[in-house]
């Protein structure tokens, strides 16, 4: 009999097959208030950090076609903002596993007229339903922590870009500032989860996204988890005192 793989979710050790189920009920009691509660958690930095995000993607701003994937996307926030910063020929593919996150990205796809240029599809990162070498880039902002096998999805995302095409994923970090670190400690365990139990009624969920964000490898370790994922040229960089960091990685 095969050993059984386990892995973290919040502080209980449960079966790694079970996360995915446990994350998906997080974020459908979320769905609706997600970026709302994105704002009042950053102090609406994640709109900066997405931004140079964006900047990263660089789509070509003329006809050219540019096909993006955006993994675990299903609000449509990355995505809008790449087709607005892009030229007519930018398409967006958003993945996203829970269909509650989905609905409400279509319903802003609508009312922004972005029907044509973003499709929402719900998908597993660990198994994308996409042919081989299907898209120019693929992006996944504060998302990857919630993937129960890491290593597959980046071989996922891997698997599906073109030859020449850019892996960057925009994931929360470590605090690398003496005494901010402490303050970013408290902040996060102590008033995040107040915050997500005032608007979204739900704590719990709150508390179970600060401490996935505690337990994600430092970036020096993902890095090297994209490098073994067959991706060259690795690299990231730090923003906001170390609070988030964006990893890039190229096909080549």
């Amino acid at each position: 009999m095969a050993a059984r793989e386990d892995t973290h979710f919040g502080e209980k050790t449960v079966p790694l097959a079970d996360k995915q189920g446990l994350v998906d009920d997080v974020f459908h009691s979320v769905a609706r208030r997600y970026d709302l509660m994105n704002d009042l958690m950053s102090g609406g930095l994640h709109r900066a950090w997405k931004d140079a995000l964006v900047t990263a993607v660089n789509p070509p701003k003329t006809d050219k076609p540019f096909a993006l994937l955006d993994l675990a996307g299903g609000t449509g926030d990355v995505a809008f903002r790449v087709v607005e910063a892009g030229g007519a020929g930018t398409r967006v593919t958003v993945c996203d596993i829970n269909a509650d996150m989905l609905a409400v990205g279509r319903e802003r796809a609508r009312e922004r007229g972005h029907d044509e240029a973003v499709s929402f599809e719900q998908g597993n990162a660990e198994e994308l339903p996409y042919p081989d070498r299907s898209f120019d880039c693929v992006t996944i902002a504060f998302g990857i922590r919630n993937v129960p096998r890491i290593e597959r999805a980046l071989a996922e995302a891997h698997r599906v870009l073109r030859i020449g095409g850019r892996f960057l994923c925009l994931e929360f970090s470590s605090v690398t500032v003496p005494g901010v670190d402490a303050l970013y400690e408290l902040f996060s365990f102590n008033v995040i989860p107040r915050i997500g139990q005032a608007i979204t009624g739900d704590r719990k969920a709150y508390q179970y996204l600060v401490e996935s964000i505690r337990k994600f490898p430092k970036p020096p370790v993902f890095a090297k988890m994209i490098e073994a994922a067959s991706f060259r040229r690795v690299s990231f960089k730090t923003m906001t005192a170390g609070v988030v960091a964006l990893h890039s990685g190229w096909k080549l």
